[in-house]
């Protein structure tokens, strides 16, 4: 098979680096089409343990640079496995984190690391957005997306089709918004909304889905939080509801 520069409309997508290709291999073998492995004199005894791992699956390992030129890798990355995408349902009965139209890889990436960090293991992707399969999303994630549920819709209607009965908590500003620590989530399935980085979510968000507008009070010398500080914020806060730990 030719190896191609990623594109969003492949059915492939790549994981570059020793670390990510252990996650894959633990959390989603069978995802996995073939893997490249940089020609180097020597391997240190954590990248052996992996290329043993992938031989006893029987995965194939193609040495090449020019795989790794291919793609853009950097020098320092040694492995890369090449892997299925996959639009995986959600749980109903879970919490969800709702992300509608993210444009920043990095801060996608971020988001599903903090998300698997805190048990958060669904995410909605409203379209337009950042691919969530990107290698620059996945290599943010550190291996974290290969943990998790993402799933991509063309809009909010569509999402709630397909999420079952829950709450919405909406990040944003308006006239009936509560404060971040006003809230008590008792709800086993509820869902963590936020915005574009730039825009937001729209004004009339909460009006037309009956979402509970939230927004996480903050001092005048910025306008604004980072996405991916938000997200981590709001899932830190709620998780305290649901996490048994």
């Amino acid at each position: 098979m030719k190896l191609q520069k990623y594109k969003r409309d492949s059915e492939l997508s790549y994981a570059m680096g020793a670390t990510l290709v252990a996650e894959l291999l633990k959390t989603q073998p069978k995802a996995i089409r073939r893997v490249f492995l940089r020609p180097v004199e020597k391997h240190g005894d954590d990248l052996e343990k992996i290329l043993t791992d992938l031989k006893l699956k029987n995965i194939e390992i193609i040495e090449s640079t020019k795989a790794f030129n291919i793609l853009g890798a950097k020098d320092n990355c040694l492995l890369m496995a090449e892997f299925s995408k996959c639009n995986a349902l959600l749980n109903q009965d879970a919490p969800h984190i709702v992300l509608v139209n993210p444009s920043d890889a990095g801060n996608l990436g971020t988001i599903i690391r903090t998300a698997a960090a805190f048990n958060y293991t669904d995410i909605a992707i409203i379209t337009p957005a950042v691919d969530p399969f990107d290698p620059k999303v996945v290599r943010a994630s550190m291996g974290a997306i290969f943990h998790l549920n993402i799933s991509q819709f063309s809009s909010i209607e569509e999402y709630l089709e397909h999420a079952g009965k829950r709450k919405l908590y909406a990040f944003m500003v308006n006239k009936n918004a509560m404060k971040l620590g006003e809230v008590s989530a008792n709800e086993q399935a509820y869902s963590l909304v936020l915005g574009n980085e730039a825009a937001g979510l729209p004004k009339d968000f909460a009006e037309k889905t009956g979402a509970q507008a939230i927004f996480i009070p903050q001092s005048k010398m910025v306008d604004s939080l980072n996405l991916s500080i938000a997200a981590g914020i709001a899932m830190h806060y709620f998780a305290g509801f649901s996490s048994e730990d």
